[in-house]
C-alpha cells in the first residue's frame, strides 16, 4: 500500500513540477519539494525503487530550480 501511495505521490509532484515549468509559476516549487519528500518517504517505506528515483529527479530539479530563480521564480 505505501509502494502505490510513494509512486502516486511521485506522479503528481512531477506533474506539478512540470507546470511550475511555466514562466512566473516558480514559485510552485515550493510545493513541489515537500510533496516530493513525503513520496520519499512513502516510497522507501514501501520500498519501491521507482517511486524513489522519481521523488529523487522531482526534489533535485526543484531545488536546481529554486536555485537559478533565486527562490521566487
Amino acid at each position: 500500500m505505501m509502494k502505490l501511495f510513494g509512486v502516486l505521490f511521485a506522479l503528481i509532484a512531477s506533474v506539478l513540477a512540470v507546470i511550475a515549468f511555466i514562466p512566473l509559476l516558480g514559485w510552485l516549487y515550493w510545493l513541489v519539494i515537500p510533496f516530493g519528500i513525503l513520496a520519499l518517504i512513502f516510497s522507501a517505506i514501501g520500498n519501491s525503487s521507482a517511486g524513489k528515483t522519481l521523488s529523487i529527479i522531482v526534489i533535485v530539479v526543484g531545488i536546481f530550480r529554486l536555485m537559478i530563480g533565486g527562490g521566487i521564480l
